[in-house]
């Protein structure tokens, strides 16, 4: 049955519903076809060159002493040989229409980079790391804290402060994280930015002999990375976060209290207001049931309190994405018969 045939003993409403379309979709195929007008080509601008012109001005520039001048130096050429053709721009224009208009200088192109594309659908699956420099005492000193969370939990399951930026530190952290969390190969992709660090041979190596794969953000694209970054806006917008550190002690002794409350205190929105030590070590389940217990009690107490429905916990996502892919809902629609 279409939602035409139903239309007249349902309603156009109720049978459009039963279909799951919409009025309009209905209106717009009962409706008769309006044949389309031909497309009606532009016409010529009355002050533009005939094509006998174009030709002759293509002609000119296409002599050998022309060649490899610009459009202007012809043009002021012809003016001193007594000879008008056209503007320079219509010049530019007439070889622009011919594809004679390109850089002529071997330039350095580009390559086209691929999106990365991370899921992750529980912990220890996908990881992310990063470095941000901490203020040291004086002006033009830093400390350099080293990060790797987990995206799925939000868990920092390593981090490090160091004097310096280094590939061979950041081996050594990896590889005691991997060690700490019982990394087998195969499991585990590491995902960072284009830093120095974070494509030098050292890591690649450590992560090929570890069964790891890495991935990497595109070029000056920041949101290929939004779980570090995001874990460093809330590392530097604390309270307690100081305009500068006063010795690297001082800086790991804060990172200490930060990253302590951060996995077992901090009730993270993006893992549905669960800590992240919950999460990542598979307590959730339990913890969101005993909150919808909660919610049962205070429903049963006070019904009248909840309008629309019986309160639900904030269930935890089942995937979490590092650009998730692009899904194009092609709508297909069947003729109304």
């Amino acid at each position: 049955m279409t939602a035409a045939q139903l239309a007249p003993e349902l309603g156009i409403t109720s049978a459009c519903d039963a279909l799951g379309l919409s009025r309009a979709t209905l209106y717009r195929h009962l409706a008769p076809q309006r044949p389309q007008a031909p497309a009606l080509l532009p016409l010529p601008h009355h002050r533009a060159l005939d094509g006998e012109e174009r030709r002759a001005v293509l002609e000119v520039l296409h002599q050998e002493r022309f060649v490899d001048k610009a459009p202007r130096e012809v043009y002021a050429t012809l003016l001193d040989e007594g000879t008008y053709l056209c503007s320079p721009s219509t010049m530019y224009r007439l070889l622009n229409q011919e594809g004679e208009v390109k850089e002529r200088r071997n330039q350095l192109r580009h390559p086209a980079y691929r999106k990365p594309e991370l899921l992750a659908t529980k912990p220890n699956q996908v990881w992310s790391w990063d470095i941000t420099k901490l203020l040291g005492p004086v002006k033009w000193t830093y400390f350099y804290l080293y990060v790797i969370l987990d995206i799925f939990s939000r868990y920092a399951v390593g981090w490090m402060v160091a004097h310096r930026e280094s590939a061979a530190l950041a081996k050594r952290l990896i590889r005691e994280t991997c060690d700490k969390q019982g990394i087998l190969p195969g499991q585990l992709t590491i995902h960072a930015d284009r830093g120095s660090s974070m494509k030098s041979k050292p890591v690649a190596l450590l992560l090929a002999d570890l069964g790891v794969t890495k991935t990497h953000s595109r070029p000056h694209v920041s949101n290929d990375n939004p779980f570090s970054e995001s874990q460093f806006k809330t590392l530097k917008y604390r309270p307690d976060f100081p305009p500068r550190f006063g010795s690297i002690e001082d800086s790991r002794m804060f990172c200490c209290t930060f990253f302590h409350w951060y996995n077992n205190d901090h009730r993270h929105q993006g893992v549905a207001l669960l800590t992240p030590e919950t999460v990542h070590y598979g307590r959730a389940g339990s913890v969101i049931a005993a909150r919808q217990e909660v919610l049962h009690g205070a429903y049963a107490a006070h019904p009248e309190r909840f309008v629309r429905k019986l309160p639900v916990a904030h269930p935890l996502a089942e995937a979490v994405w590092i650009n998730p892919p692009c899904q194009k809902e092609e709508q297909s629609f069947k003729p109304l018969h």
